[in-house]
């Protein structure tokens, strides 16, 4: 075992690592031991088998590791600074829903893929929940699933005939009914999901389409069709979302009336929850109460299906034959003026958010977007909660192989930011060219961070206390003090070994310079922590002894080659209030 110094506080002595970190004498400066809570699960179950199982390394013995392939090949190829900390997020359509495509976006990076439940039926989301799950456990990723409610915003309907798209040139006449079409819809025709929008738009109003991608101009009204001539052209997509403005402001009366959550979301939820998704993102949230009330409801709703077992805040789900740990994390979309005026709350009550630009950007002026954005991405990274930018980051690789330099600039932007995750909806869910945007994605994201790491561009963002407990006010010191201690040191990697990965998500949220290796016993805490930024996540068993820990992990990890002897790490857990660092033996 290589000696270990602990620390509570960084030390001032800048390493010399070009040799060993050899300190004379171990000292150790212990912080106030809590009380763990000693129950745990004593079995990891397999997603797709009702029996418990071990995890088994890979020469038969028991006590393995679990690691993403490309994660393992990018690290054993380029090193420890290669890996990129900006998560990525596909949008599953019919362009990327075949096994093949799936595996080829894993291969690309995908960490997420999430499914709209706005296009498609239940049984064919379904079905890529199959595929995503099978090419987990048979290639070796950890692909996590995320499902997103339609919401009861004001929105399009499906096109006939099967068809993913339509284009509006300028000028010419559409009717927007909701009248209920028995056979195909007629041409230059599409059907709106809101029953009042015929009663509440006006002439002269102006129609915008996925905020502001199409425009039209309201020019007669019969009966429940709504003419309208098309003054700025544009790709129509099925489920678009539609909002009217009359002199220059939001017509938004009846849609503060509409509730967040529809009935149609309501049983899409249930189906989340039987399908054991890692996350269900919620369309159009107004208040912190619907995600107070949705949590609530998640819980009672995984209590009535199963026999349950607690330990820490998981609980094992028996449905249809399979077995869950039901962990989902509740993510708020903030797309609306009331998202904004209650952005603190919503965010401190979910357990993430998604910047959602296309509808943020029909409800506010365009100009202000990107400081709204900004502004998200500061508040989540304050609050500890991982953020999302979504919405037209690519739109042009819809129907063209490169993007213009203006995206790439957007999505450098996002990056610079240091958001959590950056996701592709249209261009990965039925463009033309769902890898090669991914592709875009992974280059930009590699490339900002390398050259923010090049600058030394440590950040100065004052994050401040949220630790509601002692015990979590140790482990919030105990991780500043890691990643201030990582950056001064330069050491290669942060080890993390966390149950409910919440030690791990407190590093990712100082932004260090090194990849964080976050080790968890359980498979849903896995996959979560695949969102956030820097983490990667492994899946070992281990216990409260933290000299066993680093022996297992060392020797796992250096069969494997993504470790050698000599590399510098710090080592933090649930079980010790202390900071180790040591060099690889």
């Amino acid at each position: 075992m290589a000696q270990a110094l602990h620390f509570t506080i960084p030390t001032s002595t800048p390493l010399n690592r070009n040799r060993k970190f050899q300190p004379s004498k171990p000292s150790i400066i212990s912080l106030p031991r809590i009380p763990m809570l000693k129950k745990q699960i004593s079995a990891v179950y397999s997603e797709t088998d009702s029996t418990p199982r071990v995890l088994t390394a890979e020469n038969g013995t028991t006590g393995g590791i679990e690691v993403d392939t490309v994660t393992e090949v990018e690290m054993k190829e380029n090193g420890f600074r290669s890996t990129r900390r900006t998560k990525l997020v596909c949008t599953i359509g019919p362009m990327s829903c075949g096994f093949e495509q799936l595996e080829a976006l894993a291969v690309g990076g995908m960490n997420v893929a999430r499914i709209n439940m706005c296009h498609g039926t239940r049984e064919w989301h379904r079905g890529v929940i199959d595929k995503v799950r099978r090419l987990n456990e048979e290639k070796g990723y950890a692909v996590a699933i995320m499902m997103d409610t339609e919401g009861s915003e004001i929105h399009m309907g499906d096109f006939g005939a099967g068809a993913t798209s339509a284009k509006a040139e300028d000028g010419e006449i559409w009717t927007f009914s909701v009248r209920a079409f028995e056979s195909a819809l007629p041409e230059y025709t599409i059907s709106v999901n809101y029953d009042g929008f015929a009663e509440d738009v006006k002439v002269g109003d102006e129609l915008l389409v996925d905020g502001g991608m199409v425009r039209f101009d309201v020019i007669e009204k019969i009966g429940p069709d709504v003419k309208c001539r098309c003054t700025d052209p544009g790709l129509l997509l099925p489920r678009a979302n539609l909002t009217f403005w009359r002199d220059g402001s939001l017509v938004r009366e009846r849609n503060a009336m509409l509730p967040t959550i529809s009935s149609k979301d309501w049983l899409d939820i249930d189906f989340g929850i039987a399908e054991g998704v890692d996350f269900i993102a919620i369309s159009f949230v107004k208040s912190a109460e619907v995600i107070n009330h949705l949590k609530s409801y998640i819980a009672a709703r995984s209590r009535d299906r199963q026999a349950l077992l607690f330990s820490f805040s998981f609980v094992i789900s028996v449905y249809a034959g399979n077995i869950f740990l039901f962990d989902i994390a509740v993510i708020a979309k903030i797309e609306s003026v009331d998202s904004l005026k209650n952005l603190e709350e919503i965010i401190l009550a979910s357990d993430g958010a998604m910047v959602a630009r296309g509808d943020l950007g029909a409800q506010i002026p365009l100009e202000q977007v990107p400081s709204a954005q900004q502004r998200i991405v500061e508040v989540c990274r304050k609050l500890n909660k991982p953020v999302i930018v979504a919405s037209q980051l690519l739109e042009s690789m819809i129907e063209y192989p490169t993007p213009t330099r203006a995206e790439v600039a957007d999505v450098s932007e996002a990056v610079r930011q240091r958001a959590d995750a950056l996701m592709l909806s249209g261009e990965s869910a039925m463009g033309q060219f769902p890898e090669k945007a991914l592709t875009v994605l992974r280059s930009v994201s590699l490339r900002i961070e390398r050259w923010w790491r090049e600058e030394k561009r440590h950040e100065a963002m004052e994050l401040p206390d949220i630790s509601s407990s002692f015990s979590d006010s140790i482990s919030e010191e105990i991780c500043n003090s890691a990643a201030k201690m990582a950056n001064n040191l330069e050491v290669d990697a942060i080890f993390v070994y966390t149950k409910t990965g919440h030690m791990a998500s407190l590093l990712s949220r100082c932004r260090p310079d090194c990849p964080i290796f976050a080790f968890t016993a359980t498979t849903s805490v896995r996959r979560r922590l695949n969102l956030q930024w820097g983490l990667i996540p492994f899946r070992l068993s281990f216990s409260d002894d933290m000299e066993s820990n680093l022996n297992k992990t060392f020797s796992l990890l250096k069969a494997r080659g993504m470790i050698q002897s000599g590399d510098l790490v710090i080592a933090v857990s649930d079980m010790l209030q202390s900071i180790q660092v040591m060099n690889v033996p």
